[in-house]
Formats: C-alpha cells, sequence, structure tokens
C-alpha cells in the first residue's frame, strides 16, 4: 500500500513507454495513457482517496535525454514534484545506430546529472525513482546485437547516477531476461522496445517493490 503525504505530487517522465499514448487534455479518462504509470497511479490514488494526490504523466514518445532536458523546466520543475520517476535511455542507443547521432554513455550521464541538478536545487527532499532502461528483440539482427552491446554503458550510467543522488534504481532488464527463457520475448516486448500488456504489469510490479519502501518511510 502506498502511504503518500498530503497534496503529494507524483510525476513520471520518460519516451515512449511512459508516455503510453496519454492524453493532451484534462480529460481524466487518458490523462495518464496507458501503461505501467497507470498502473502505478490507479493504485496511488486508491489507496489515498483521502489525500488530495496528483499524478502526473509527461513522457513524450520519441524523447531523447537532450529533448527531455529540453522540457525540463515547462515538464518537471513548474511541477514540483515530490516524486520523481525518470524512464529514458532506448531512444538514446537507438539513434546513434540508425542516425549516427545521439547520446553517448559520456553524454547521457552529463545531462541526467544536469536535470537532477535542477530538481535538488529546486527541492532537496524530492524523491528520486531511476527506471532501467531495457531491450528485448526486434526483426532487426544488426541493430539488437548494437543496442545489446551498448545498453550496459548507459545502464552502468543510471546505476551510478542513482547511487550518487540517493535515488531509488529500479532494475528491469534482468525481468525480461528471465522471462525469455520460457515464453517469446515478443510477447513481452513486442517490437524489441515496447512493452505488451502484461510487460506494463510486471514492469509495474518491479516498481513498487523498489520504490513503495522508499515512499512509505519518508519523513
Amino acid at each position: 500500500m502506498f502511504k503518500l503525504k498530503e497534496n503529494d505530487v507524483i510525476l513520471f517522465q520518460g519516451d515512449s513507454i511512459t508516455d503510453g499514448n496519454r492524453g493532451r487534455n484534462q480529460d481524466l479518462n487518458h490523462i495518464h495513457g496507458h501503461g505501467y504509470q497507470y498502473i502505478i497511479a490507479s493504485e496511488m490514488y486508491a489507496d489515498n482517496l483521502d489525500k488530495n494526490i496528483t499524478v502526473v504523466n509527461r513522457g513524450v514518445s520519441g524523447n531523447r535525454i537532450a529533448e527531455l532536458y529540453g522540457r525540463w523546466q515547462e515538464d518537471c520543475l513548474k511541477i514540483k514534484p515530490d516524486i520523481l520517476s525518470i524512464l529514458i535511455g532506448v531512444n538514446d542507443i537507438y539513434s546513434v545506430f540508425e542516425y549516427g547521432h545521439g547520446s553517448s554513455p559520456e553524454r547521457y550521464e552529463k545531462i541526467y546529472r544536469l536535470l537532477l541538478d535542477e530538481v535538488v536545487e529546486q527541492n532537496p527532499d524530492t524523491l528520486i525513482v531511476i527506471m532501467e532502461p531495457f531491450y528485448g528483440v526486434s526483426d532487426n539482427t544488426e541493430r539488437d546485437k548494437f543496442i545489446r552491446k551498448n545498453i550496459g554503458f548507459y545502464v552502468d550510467a543510471a546505476k551510478r547516477i542513482a547511487k550518487e543522488y540517493n535515488a531509488v534504481f529500479v532494475p528491469l532488464q534482468d525481468i525480461f531476461d528471465d522471462y525469455a527463457k520460457h515464453v517469446d520475448i515478443h510477447s513481452l516486448l513486442w517490437d524489441g522496445v515496447h512493452p505488451t500488456t502484461g510487460a506494463h504489469q510486471l514492469i509495474a510490479r518491479r516498481w513498487k517493490e523498489c520504490v513503495e519502501p522508499a515512499i512509505n518511510n519518508r519523513k
């Protein structure tokens, strides 16, 4: 059970996996999109009906770390989150393979730090959650080899940042690697990147497992 504080603001940030085709207006039926963030938000609201909490989704499909930084003032700092969850990175690697530009692991880490520095400066008590970028198998063998070879560098950067900023790190790759031993990985990550309905539930369960204790133990 999520034990949130009065007027808590929870923000989910990232790329298409978080975007989840969310509504861009105030239609509350679609405002959170579909996916892990919707599952988590649903439980948060149900557990805290008397707390006046606000859960916001500002994921944007196709975003790399640089695009996220470009909208950080509007889509994060102005929202003033008490809990901030970020899932970003796969598009950075994909763009390097597909177009020859994106973000190297070093640039990814540098920009990630800029994002978090601004959050901490605004509110040092913000609970930060860093989700691990993950990948499955697509119909492009060369792309798969490239992403699999390089994604570990980005994951290592995310882990370093999580440790340095006292953030909660949510590991995800192991979930899909373990299930891939028993089921068709496409039933979880249908195109190598985007989760199916069941995979979103697995992500939400792991997020809750890692983050719920930190939420409930805040002073």
